[in-house]
């Protein structure tokens, strides 16, 4: 793990927003702001902003950086399974790709009966649900139990923005959300993307519990993977050494818990209703020292930090001063 004590010269270098009035097509995201270009091509920048209860909590040093680092060690390693948006790296916080129409269909492939929410095979299994997107899980699992095979459990967007809805095959189909041609190849590289990923992750002693994905399409229909793939904010990680013993004394499994900063928030107020308390900068570093860990331990290397004299705006600016030069 990341000493909190290196990290202090980055207590404050933390990217809240990405602002270039220079790019076009600007979409501010609850993590990344977008920039459409006129050529096709989307600008994605990963910000330092932690998202949770809806809102934006905080901003943590380095995060945007290692979500970029991690998601580009994954596309590189899955090009073969599907192909995805990638086009340039001119940033660590930014990854230049082809601008696609996102499918309102997330694709979440699960391992385990895990999760919290309310789209979670976990919660729908404690309520007493057994006949869940489109599949049947047995009676008798434990909370944190092996699948009998991945899952996918599909989920959609609601139309007034509120939370996730659960989806079968069916669902998909009936609303005319996919194609059966689309469902089945997003399907078929969902699984393969996972069975890579949970490869993968148990060679450095990781479980990859569950995961999600986003696809999109081109001009011509061609399916590709976006966004992100496989970052601790898009998965679940657990740590493959301790599973099976807190597992038979029922207890959670060790995991890189990037909900250390909402932990310590929903134990302070109501945060759907509150106001947010300050956060103090300890809680903050000990949550990007998490996100580090994280970074190394998935991809096998450290995350080669930034000189933190200069502002992480500033660095962006100057490594898309092409991109800027052409938008003008």
């Amino acid at each position: 793990m990341v000493e909190i004590g290196s990290l202090r010269d980055y207590a404050n270098y933390v990217l809240h927003e990405a602002s270039l009035p220079s790019l076009p097509g600007h979409y501010r995201g609850k993590v990344r702001d977008n920039y459409d270009l006129a050529d096709g091509r989307r600008i994605l920048i990963a910000s330092d902003r932690l998202s949770a209860f809806d809102r934006i909590l905080t901003a943590i040093p380095l995060k945007g950086m290692v979500l970029t680092q991690t998601a580009r060690f994954w596309f590189e390693r899955t090009a073969d399974i599907c192909p995805n948006h990638v086009l340039a790296y001119p940033d660590p916080n930014v990854v230049v790709g082809k601008r696609l129409t996102i499918l309102p269909v997330e694709m979440v492939v699960r391992g385990y009966l895990a999760g919290t929410t309310g789209t979670s095979i976990l919660t729908l299994y404690k309520q007493g649900q057994r006949l869940m997107y489109g599949a049947r899980l047995p009676d008798g699992m434990r909370p944190n139990e092996i699948l009998p095979t991945p899952l996918i459990t599909p989920t959609s967007k609601a139309m007034d923005g509120g939370h996730d809805e659960p989806l079968s095959a069916d669902d998909i189909l009936k609303a005319g959300l996919l194609t059966q041609a689309q469902w089945e190849q997003v399907s078929a590289y969902a699984l393969a993307l996972f069975a890579r990923g949970q490869e993968m992750a148990a060679a450095k002693g990781l479980i990859l519990a569950d995961t999600k994905y986003e696809f999109g399409v081109d001009e011509a229909g061609k399916i590709y993977l976006a966004d992100e793939i496989h970052t601790p904010d898009s998965s679940r990680y657990w740590r493959q050494a301790s599973y099976a013993a807190r597992f038979e004394q029922g207890l959670p499994p060790e995991s890189f818990d990037k909900d250390v900063v909402r932990s310590w928030v929903a134990e302070r107020c109501d945060p759907y209703k509150d106001p947010i308390p300050a956060i103090p900068e300890s809680m903050v570093l000990a949550t990007a020292s998490v996100y580090l860990e994280a970074h190394a331990t998935i991809t096998g290397h450290a995350l080669t930090l930034p000189d933190p004299h200069i502002p992480p705006l500033e660095r962006i600016k100057a490594s898309l001063a092409g991109y800027l030069e052409g938008a003008s």
